[in-house]
This record gives structure tokens, C-alpha cells and sequence, in this order.
């Protein structure tokens, strides 16, 4: 077995909403920051799961 792998960030893109989208074999989340721009992760299928959960304790 390898190193674990994180999420990999990816640079900024212009404004939009709150947007996940799969491309290829991860799914890509584009997050709004404010003062403008999107904050852009790529989760694998693992790591998706797991915010979900993470999110889920924070909200209910």
C-alpha cells in the first residue's frame, strides 16, 4: 500500500454557487469565497463520503 492521498486543490475559478460536479474519476466541488472566486477541490469518491458525514455532525 502507498502514501494516503488528500483532496488536491485547484486554483481558483470566477464567480458561481456552490457547485459538485463529477469529472472523470473524481468529483469536483466549487466552493464561493468571499470577496469573490470559487475555492475548487477534487474529492475521490472516499473523500466525498466522508465531508458528507463530517457535514452531516456539524448540521444535523
Amino acid at each position: 500500500m502507498g502514501e494516503p492521498h488528500m483532496a488536491a486543490m485547484k486554483p481558483r475559478t470566477g464567480d458561481g454557487p456552490l457547485e459538485v460536479t463529477k469529472e472523470g474519476r473524481g468529483i469536483v466541488m466549487r466552493v464561493p469565497l468571499e470577496g469573490g472566486g470559487r475555492l475548487v477541490v477534487e474529492l475521490n469518491a472516499t473523500e466525498a463520503s466522508e465531508l458528507g458525514d463530517a457535514l452531516q455532525t456539524v448540521v444535523g
